[in-house]
């Protein structure tokens, strides 16, 4: 699918479930293109958001009942909860930026993979909606300042629904990213071990996290 810029200028609302590093960044970036923003999180009132905007925290069930994209930016252990906590998900765009990471005997790895995805996990924890996998390639670093690299790095775009897919693919690109459609949802397969690359060249690699994959090609 060909990416079209733009296809509207605001969405009514996302709700972010998560307010980590990836949440956190997300939505402040979001928020600072205009983008009506709200946190769906288990304890508004906890110090840590202090940063974020107390009127925009909200319990999450509420959050995703308000807003028409969810994004799940949760630790993957902690996903199947926070999903099975929002409530009715019907006709809802909901983004996956999760990695299916636990600890093996050489650190981080994926608990998922060949066969399955935590993509497909979320789609079948959230029958009813339009599930898609994004945003799970990079660290949160780079996506706060994606529009700062010389090439637009690379961002990988997995979901069944060709309409909806478009409102997420400028979501991506409102960050800075290139947008790139990656397929049907079970594309995730490919996406999490993706994931993993960055991963290992940013914490073993000795590379950081200032870094990002682009897509470079002749004419």
């Amino acid at each position: 699918m060909k990416f079209q810029w733009p296809v509207k200028e605001a969405f009514m609302p996302i709700a972010i479930i998560g307010a980590g590093a990836v949440g956190a960044t997300l939505g402040q970036a979001w928020l600072d293109h205009g983008q009506d923003v709200i946190w769906g999180l288990r304890n508004p009132a906890d110090p840590k958001y202090a940063s974020l905007a107390k009127e925009r925290l909200k319990a999450p069930a509420e959050a995703a009942k308000e807003a028409e994209i969810v994004v799940i930016a949760t630790p993957w252990s902690a996903t199947q909860a926070a999903l099975k906590s929002l409530g009715s998900l019907v006709g809802k765009i909901v983004i996956d930026c999760t990695n299916p990471l636990g600890m093996g005997p050489d650190g981080l790895q994926l608990v998922l993979g060949f066969d399955s995805s935590a993509g497909e996990q979320v789609a079948s924890w959230a029958p009813d909606a339009f599930v898609f996998k994004t945003l799970n390639t990079t660290g949160a670093s780079n996506m706060a300042r994606a529009a700062e690299y010389p090439v637009k790095p690379l961002m990988l775009v997995a979901g069944d629904e060709a309409g909806k897919k478009q409102v997420v693919m400028e979501l991506v690109g409102m960050l800075g990213f290139e947008p790139v459609d990656a397929g049907p949802l079970k594309s995730a397969r490919l996406l999490e071990p993706f994931a993993m690359v960055w991963i290992d060249q940013a914490m073993k690699r000795g590379r950081g996290r200032n870094f990002a994959f682009a897509l470079v090609q002749t004419k």
